[in-house]
């Protein structure tokens, strides 16, 4: 695979997670109304380790 990136965004969309702004770098900062934080996502997310790691923050289970 690829990136996971683009299912990451696709199921956090899902949940109601919006985009916040632009982080550091190339990051995005993203918010989740289930945990009420904000949270990065890498727009190259290479393992599946890592995008789980990211739905975890967002109060999602993992997918991968």
């Amino acid at each position: 695979m690829d990136s996971y990136t683009p299912l990451v965004k696709k199921l956090l969309t899902e949940a109601g997670c919006s985009l916040f702004c632009s982080g550091k770098g190339d990051h995005e900062i993203w918010y989740s109304p289930l945990t009420q934080h904000h949270f990065p996502v890498d727009p190259a997310i290479k393992s599946r380790h890592t995008a789980n790691g990211v739905l975890k923050q967002a109060g999602l289970p993992k997918a991968f």
